[in-house]
């Protein structure tokens, strides 16, 4: 039992332990229309386009939340009006903002020699170094996706399936896209510092792909992925703790493999029901005299 309870007896892995579940619920809330829009690509790319104003705040000597709002904006804007173009398609779009943003970080870095630490923190976070400050701010963005989730779900869900039914139904579509971009957006930016950009996703794509098979609702989706994502960060933590591994990759890591746990059972299940049905159909057929044809 103590296995289970000494590492959280620790002050800094406690605030590591409420920040992953302030995050859970966050990429929880946005990561699935995420998942059910296919956007993991616009995801990466929102990740990584945080990197010039990181790193251009880091030169100046300024605060790096705000230099991730600022990029978060500019690449939020930029999908927005690349996505209305008729001759350009939104991945070719979002590979371009992508690249481009990118590139501008890695020149921003170039330009200074000692940001080998800095861009470490960036790309991979640190868990453990979660102060009070940031989980007040933590909350408050839960808050407002919360929000947002609540007051847009009507749209998130028409867009999300039949975009052409939502401009019939008068939600404004291209509007209602943007908005779920800067929901995004929030959730990255939110969550970057925790966790860094290159494992983000594994929080914002891994729980509510894990959870998409077992629930029957968007909001069922949204719980379990917060369950699991929450169950991510304290196993990460836990494992974290004992085998001296990085803390922000062993959560996202763990909350890959609950999604490729969750689709082998889900796998199972569905063979299992398969197997049932045709017992069941052979069975009906026997009773009203036809014989069943061979099956492998």
């Amino acid at each position: 039992m103590e296995w289970l309870t000494d590492p959280f007896e620790v002050t800094f892995v406690q605030r590591a332990l409420w920040g992953g579940v302030l995050v859970s619920a966050i990429c929880a809330l946005t990561g699935t229309w995420v998942v059910l829009r296919g956007m993991a690509f616009l995801g990466d790319a929102m990740s990584h386009g945080l990197l010039p104003g990181v790193a251009l705040a880091a030169l100046l000597g300024g605060n790096l939340l705000v230099g991730a709002l600022l990029s978060a904006a500019v690449m939020t804007a930029g999908v927005t009006a690349l996505g209305r173009s008729p001759r350009l398609s939104e991945d070719t779009g979002i590979g371009l903002l992508f690249v481009g943003m990118l590139s501008l970080g890695v020149i921003i870095v170039s330009r200074s020699q000692s940001f080998a630490v800095d861009l470490t923190g960036f790309l991979f976070g640190d868990v453990l170094a979660v102060r009070e400050q940031d989980l007040v701010l933590l909350g408050g963005a839960l808050l407002l996706a919360l929000g947002v989730s609540v007051l847009g779900h009507r749209a998130f869900l028409a867009l999300a399936f039949d975009p052409r039914k939502a401009q019939t139904l008068g939600l404004r579509p291209r509007l209602t896209h943007a908005v779920l971009l800067g929901l995004l957006a929030l959730a990255i930016v939110a969550s970057f510092h925790i966790v860094g950009t290159l494992l983000v996703l594994g929080l914002l794509i891994a729980p509510p792909a894990a959870a998409l098979p077992w629930a029957r609702s968007v909001r069922g989706v949204m719980v379990l992925a917060a369950l699991l994502g929450v169950t991510a960060t304290f196993g990460g933590l836990l494992l974290s703790w004992h085998l001296s591994t990085a803390a922000g990759a062993t959560v996202s890591a763990l909350a890959v493999g609950l999604f490729f746990l969750s689709h082998l059972a889900s796998g199972i299940r569905h063979r299992h029901r398969r197997r049932d049905r045709d017992r069941r159909d052979r069975r009906r057929a026997r009773s009203v005299g036809i014989r069943p044809a061979a099956t492998d």
